[in-house]
């Protein structure tokens, strides 16, 4: 049997196991998301996201988060109470920056118009990686930046589909038209490692192990670590970079919040990008 048959059954099998997982672990058995933050809390931290102004108004429901953090029983919920609200403020403070509509002198001030965009505004390409043939892109499609964290590119569009239950390939337009889905993407990729790279949620439960490259790159454990894995390619390595000051301002304001504090290394401008 060639190897790419090989591989395409070895992809459909694991379909169809993700399909089965998603029918019995998303039914509610696990702890709900909803004890650490309320419905509330969830309007009062993302105070703008349905106002006329933001494209997203209306798309990124309480409900809808609640929901699709069922699939992700860790999430929020590994360690103690303060490790495990600090990964919810640090999750919630990488998608504010991702879809924000703030600015320095935005009404509320510029960390309360998270979610107000869900999907990239005038992406500048496809995102399409030819050169990856285990997730070759389909003819007309863009893999831009969608959903709560942006998801882009189509390997991150092929495995986020596969895990999750849809053709991301196919069909990414999905996550900016479905809410549920949209989360769950952005909890996938929070929650998935992806070697070279940790996952967001083992740095944030102190679970991360760096191995003698992660060393020598200076990529230290932190808040700072999370931001090098959404995207340290444009960020990372940077002295004062404004994108990862407003990432951490979002941070800071929603420890406080959940009355925790942020952990050490905050930025990542020392460290090189994966």
């Amino acid at each position: 049997m060639r190897s790419s048959s090989l591989m395409k059954l070895i992809i459909l099998y694991s379909f169809a196991c993700n399909l089965i997982w998603l029918a019995t672990c998303c039914r509610g058995g696990s702890v709900s998301i909803s004890r650490l933050i309320s419905r509330q809390l969830f309007d009062s931290i993302f105070l703008h996201k349905d106002d006329a102004v933001c494209p997203a108004n209306g798309f990124y429901t309480y409900e809808s988060f609640v929901q699709a953090s069922r699939c992700f029983p860790r999430f929020a919920n590994t360690g103690n109470l303060i490790t495990r609200k600090r990964e919810l403020a640090a999750f919630l403070a990488q998608i504010s920056h991702e879809t924000t509509g703030g600015w320095a002198t935005a009404p509320d001030g510029p960390y309360a118009w998270g979610l107000c965009f869900k999907e990239e505004v005038s992406p500048q390409s496809s995102y399409c990686d030819s050169t990856n043939t285990l997730w070759p892109c389909s003819p007309g499609k863009t893999y831009h930046g969608r959903g709560p964290i942006q998801l882009s590119w189509n390997y991150n569009y092929g495995p986020a589909g596969r895990a999750l239950g849809f053709d991301g390939l196919q069909n990414p337009e999905i996550v900016s038209n479905n809410s549920v889905i949209a989360w769950k993407t952005a909890l996938w990729f929070w929650m998935t490692e992806q070697r070279p790279k940790t996952s967001c949620h083992n740095v944030m439960v102190g679970r991360y192990i760096p191995t003698r490259q992660d060393l020598a790159a200076n990529r230290t454990a932190g808040f700072g670590l999370v931001t090098n894995i959404i995207n340290g390619g444009l960020e990372c390595g940077i002295p004062t970079d404004g994108r990862v000051s407003d990432r951490i301002g979002y941070f800071q304001r929603y420890a406080t919040i959940f009355n925790v504090d942020t952990g050490p290394n905050l930025d990542c401008q020392y460290q090189q990008p994966f």
